[in-house]
This record gives C-alpha cells, sequence and structure tokens, in this order.
C-alpha cells in the first residue's frame, strides 16, 4: 500500500526517525532515500505516486528541490529544521482558524507555536475555515498583521503560501462576536 499524504507529513514534519530518516538542517531528505525507507517500513511507494501526492496535496504540504532529487514539508515542523523563508511582507490582515474550546486560551496568552516552529496564518478566510473546520465547527481570528508588522514582529511565508510568525498576541486578534 502508498503512503498517503498524511502519513508524509508525520515522517517529513514530526518523526522522520521512525522510518529510519534524518532530514538535514533545511528539512530536506533524498527521494530515493525516502522511498527506500518507505518500502522497508511496510509503505511501498513509487516514484510516480510520490509525485502524484506533491502534485495533487490541496495544502501543497511538500516541496520538491529544483533537481526533484529531494523533498521536504513545507512548514508546521516540530523536529528541528531551519527552512530558510525569508521575512516578508504580508498583507494587512491574516487569518487563523480553530474550534471555539480554544478562544479563552487564546484570549488570554495570543496565538502560540506550541511544539512547532511558527504560528501558521491564512491569507484568506476560506482557507482559514478549512483549517478550523478540521476539529469542528471553526471559528475564525481576524490578525491584524499590519500592527503587528509596525510593532516590529517579523512574518515569513511558506512555499505554499501559509503565513508564518513567532507569537501573535491577544492584542492583535479580532475575536469574532458570540465566542
Amino acid at each position: 500500500m502508498p503512503a498517503t499524504s498524511k502519513f508524509l507529513s508525520y515522517v517529513l514534519r514530526h518523526r522522520p526517525d521512525e522510518i529510519g530518516l534524518s532530514l538535514d538542517a533545511a528539512g530536506w531528505v533524498g527521494v530515493d532515500d525516502l522511498l527506500d525507507a518507505l518500502a522497508a517500513h511496510g509503505e511501498p511507494t513509487t516514484h510516480d505516486q510520490l509525485l502524484a501526492i506533491v502534485r495533487t496535496n490541496d495544502k501543497q504540504r511538500f516541496a520538491l528541490s529544483e533537481d526533484g532529487a529531494r523533498i521536504r514539508a513545507s512548514q508546521g515542523h516540530s523536529v528541528d529544521v531551519e527552512l530558510g523563508y525569508a521575512p516578508a511582507e504580508p498583507p494587512p490582515v491574516l487569518f487563523h482558524g480553530t474550534v471555539e474550546k480554544f478562544v479563552d486560551s487564546i484570549r488570554a496568552t495570543g496565538l502560540r507555536k506550541g511544539e512547532r516552529h511558527h504560528v501558521h496564518l491564512s491569507a484568506d478566510e476560506a482557507t482559514a475555515s478549512k483549517v478550523g473546520g478540521r476539529r469542528g465547527k471553526p471559528v475564525i481570528l481576524r490578525i491584524d498583521a499590519s500592527a503587528m508588522r509596525a510593532a516590529g514582529h517579523a512574518f515569513f511565508r511558506s512555499a505554499n503560501g501559509v503565513w508564518l510568525t513567532e507569537h501573535v498576541a491577544a492584542e492583535f486578534i479580532a475575536f469574532p462576536s458570540g465566542v
């Protein structure tokens, strides 16, 4: 059975060691090494199947090197990697999708990266709604990215368009009424 996008995300973002891989400092691993490791751990996948997963992933979670010899997750790592994204000027407003059970905590401490390297933000409400909807009825938070940038916070944009930052203090978050 070939590897799934979800399994590849798990391996390339969180647990490459689980199938005997090590990522380089920028999160890359050789495609051939990945395919060999997948096969050795009961997830035999062809090169064409892997390319199809990369091409068809709705969130474009994976990136291939220019020569196609290496692959990595675009963001969301809990393992120590430096993705090398340059600081970027965000749009004035960004969005974050969550669910109601986390809203009180977010009001108290803002958005924290937790085990990941960055807080993930979306450029549009529809994407944020999809993200929040994975865990229930989505709550969409509006982030005043202009004010954050003016206050000196850095933003980065991943290869698949996700906006990344270290932390979003509650003062920069507009919460929808009723939550």
